[in-house]
């Protein structure tokens, strides 16, 4: 019997309605259009408003559709695993909630916490389970309500973030295709410069946490900048470099929506042209974990059978790594 390969059979996805435009959010802080496409590159950014509504619905309704355009019964999925940091509860998992909710009857659940690296370490877990040949049918679900942990006062980091959340179907293949590669990362020098200072179990909410806005993202955006352009950069190199890769047989390099300057200066450091860069940021801002899938999802139709991508991402941790994925379907289809 051939080795296994773990292939992405389909892709779904959810963003919210409503749009928040850098002129809207210009009327809530002090910063304008120019200022925030010049620095990030991001236009607008989806915001789930409705109330009681948190990551697990945007993963159900973006599993739902998956579900839907595979064909795929839902006591069909083996396992599901999401990603996210902003779950609907400390606990149960939110993986766990999409289970019950969407009859995935004969699958077990989990989340992962990686941060804006979730989807990138959730399908590494994925093609692992698809090769040992005990699981045939794994979804992989990033959800982020990044608009519930943003000080909508905080001028430096509310135009950064928004809402949304995509899954893939992971299945086995024995032909020359999936995922063939990854490097992945965790240095633990994060903490200081990307976290959210209170709600855990280290400094539970008070009055004082509350009083000095301690439940929202810090972010010490220098620091990340560098040690984002820094990591990406080499992990991809090195990922490209073991596998043959380079401009011209890759078909597309897909990083983390994070910054569209982060994004030029990997693209630059591994000398791949703007045009093979697939980019969303501009619609739908930093969904964290959610940014990877929500490009496969943005751009399914593009991508081709027996494409190579490279994706590259990095988190809060710090989290970083990236992943050699050779597509495994025409999107058009």
């Amino acid at each position: 019997m051939q080795r296994l390969n773990a292939v992405i059979t389909g892709v779904g996805g959810f963003v919210p309605d409503y749009v928040l435009s850098n002129e809207e959010l210009s009327r809530l802080v002090e910063t304008n259009d120019e200022w925030i496409m010049s620095r990030v590159g991001i236009k607008e950014r989806r915001i789930l408003q409705e109330e009681g509504l948190g990551a697990s619905y945007m993963a159900r309704k973006a599993v739902k559709q998956l579900l839907q355009k595979t064909g795929v019964a839902p006591e069909e999925i083996d396992c599901i695993i999401v990603a996210t940091t902003t779950s609907d509860y400390r606990f149960p998992s939110t993986a766990s909630i999409v289970t019950g909710r969407l009859g995935l009857t004969n699958a077990y659940a989990f989340d992962i916490t990686a941060a804006c690296c979730g989807f990138i370490f959730a399908m590494d877990q994925a093609a692992s389970m698809i090769q040992s040949g005990r699981y045939k049918k794994v979804i992989v679900c990033a959800a982020e309500k990044m608009s519930s942990i943003i000080d909508y006062t905080d001028r430096a980091t509310c135009p950064l973030f928004g809402d949304g959340a995509a899954a893939v179907l992971v299945e086995p293949t024995e032909e020359d295709l999936g995922w063939k590669d990854s490097l992945l990362r965790t240095d633990g020098k994060g903490l200081p410069f990307l976290c959210m200072k209170a709600g855990g179990s280290v400094c539970p909410p008070s009055y004082y946490t509350i009083d000095h806005r301690m439940h929202y993202v810090h972010q010490e955006g220098r620091t990340v900048f560098k040690y984002a352009v820094t990591y990406m950069s080499e992990v991809s190199a090195e990922v490209a470099q073991r596998n043959g890769l380079n401009a011209d047989n890759l078909a597309y390099v897909i990083p983390h929506q994070a910054n569209i300057r982060i994004i030029d200066a990997v693209a630059t450091r591994l000398e791949i042209p703007r045009e093979k860069l697939l980019i969303n940021i501009q619609r739908y801002g930093n969904t964290s974990g959610a940014t990877l899938p929500l490009v496969l999802w943005d751009f399914e139709q593009q991508l081709h059978k027996g494409d190579n991508l490279l994706l590259t991402a990095f988190g809060a941790g710090f989290t970083y790594g990236a992943a050699y994925l050779k597509w495994g379907y025409d999107g058009a289809k």
